[in-house]
């Protein structure tokens, strides 16, 4: 039996399905059954039009048996570590309220390893789990100064350190490619390229996913650092008469949308029934022409309706836009997938922005969506720090982020699910966005398992 290679675009065909007996066999948890069945459909070749959702699906099977680790047992004993009265009815009650994802992997329910951190973000359905209030200081403080002087400038220095694992081999002769997201975005100006490992590449500022690139033997460990410039400019788009941002140089605002910022995008970005359903009754009374009545009612709508929870990996999602508008789950991405999506179908161009965000004391994974009204041009739109305010009570938090970000930014991927420059040749940890970075090793691509990252920062208030 020849070995299954799935490449990055084999996920493109997610939505034309499986043959209906190995669908059958996956959802009812039969990995080795449903692996053996898909190996024996590529070698015979009787469907080739399948062969990218099968090779797709392979992959998502192999990486579904390691994300969803954790059994019932293992659950309720850490969540019992905390809240003795905890057990398998207060489980049961959990899942029935969709409180927690899961999976049917080998003949038994299976649940991701963050589950119970998920939890945490909703202290009444665990009464008895430790429910820290987050400290919004800082973050209110920096939204206040936007409002206060229209904008808030940043100096940044961000150091990415990105290693292959210890237990991946790597000697002399071992063909090692690394990529490490670099700034880029109309809100960003003034990069300096500080350091990095010998042989560093950077990417044009065009390219949708701008990286700094290695292609070496026998290294293991690659860092870049860097600065710019950050100004995130404030406009109150719930004024009678929203007046648009200012761009001063060294500035620009991006360019006008493209008939790609209308389309539907496969696999995620689609145009389903459900969806069209959900914004025909979204823009029943709002006109073509009024955009930003449009835009934010979606946005009123994504924010009230779907809960932030933490993730599978991009990999293992079905079409995000309307799983998300069903489930009403979500983490940052796909917020911005299903709120990116909606605006399209109104009528509104909107787009993917994503890379790190930059706080004074930490830095993490980001992802956020661009939308344009005609006469203010392209707008930013948090639907995850909107339904955080949203939970919190704080309705001024939740106007906020339907046309700003803050300066805790470094946006570096213009566009979901698109290539590296140059492409990765094996299958990626996350084919559709990049913010930790990619690794391929020997051509054999590099998973969240298999490598290390540390991102550190420093910061400066203009």
């Amino acid at each position: 039996m020849q070995q299954v290679v799935t490449v990055n675009d084999d996920f493109r065909h997610l939505n034309d399905g499986l043959p209906p007996h190995i669908a059958r066999f996956i959802v009812a948890g039969e990995y080795d059954r449903a692996l053996r069945l898909i190996e024996e459909e590529l070698e015979a070749g009787n469907r080739p039009e399948m062969e990218p959702c099968l090779r797709a699906e392979y992959a998502r099977l192999l990486r579904t048996r390691r994300d969803f680790c954790l059994t019932r047992a293992d659950v309720i004993g850490q969540i019992r570590a905390e809240w003795p009265e905890f057990g398998d009815a207060e489980l049961d009650t959990l899942i029935d309220h969709e409180r927690l994802d899961w999976r049917y992997v080998d003949g038994e329910q299976r649940f991701l390893q963050s589950c119970v951190e998920s939890l945490r973000l909703y202290p009444n359905d665990v009464p008895g789990l430790a429910c820290p209030p987050t400290d919004r200081a800082d973050q209110l403080a920096v939204l206040d100064e936007m409002r206060s002087k229209g904008c808030a400038c940043r100096r940044v220095r961000v150091r990415h350190t990105l290693s292959v694992g210890k237990d991946v081999d790597v000697d002399p002769e071992t063909h090692v490619m690394a990529w490490i997201p670099y700034p880029s975005g109309q809100q960003v100006a003034d990069i300096k390229f500080v350091e990095a490992s010998e042989g560093a590449q950077i990417a044009p500022a065009t390219a949708p996913q701008r990286t700094v690139h290695w292609d070496v033997r026998g290294e293991r460990s690659f860092f870049v650092e860097y600065e710019y410039t950050i100004r995130a400019p404030y406009v109150d788009l719930w004024a009678d008469n929203p007046v648009a941002p200012v761009w001063d140089a060294p500035f620009a605002p991006a360019p006008a949308p493209t008939p790609e910022d209308l389309a539907a995008e496969e696999p995620h970005l689609v145009f389903t029934p459900y969806l069209r359903s959900v914004a025909e009754r979204l823009y029943a009374d709002i006109p073509a022409e009024d955009m930003l009545e449009r835009a934010r009612a979606a946005y009123l709508w994504v924010t009230q309706n779907v809960d932030y929870r933490y993730q599978p990996a991009y990999v293992l999602l079905d079409s995000i836009a309307d799983s998300c508008a069903r489930s009403r789950r979500a983490d940052c991405g796909v917020f911005a997938c299903t709120f990116i999506t909606l605006c399209r179908l109104g009528g509104v161009p909107a787009r993917w922005q994503s890379g790190l965000y930059v706080k004074p004391d930490s830095v993490g994974c980001h992802d956020w969506a661009m939308f344009y009204i005609e006469g203010l041009g392209w707008l930013w739109a948090d639907c995850s720090f909107g339904s955080a305010a949203r939970r919190e009570g704080d309705d001024a938090r939740r106007h906020f982020y339907f046309g700003n970000l803050g300066p805790w930014r470094m946006p570096a991927n213009a566009r979901f699910f698109a290539p590296l420059t140059p492409a990765d040749p094996a299958l990626r940890d996350d084919p559709f966005d990049n913010q930790m970075g990619e690794l391929c090793v020997d051509g054999v691509g590099m998973t969240s398992y298999d490598r290390e990252a540390e991102v550190t920062a420093t910061m400066e208030t203009l």
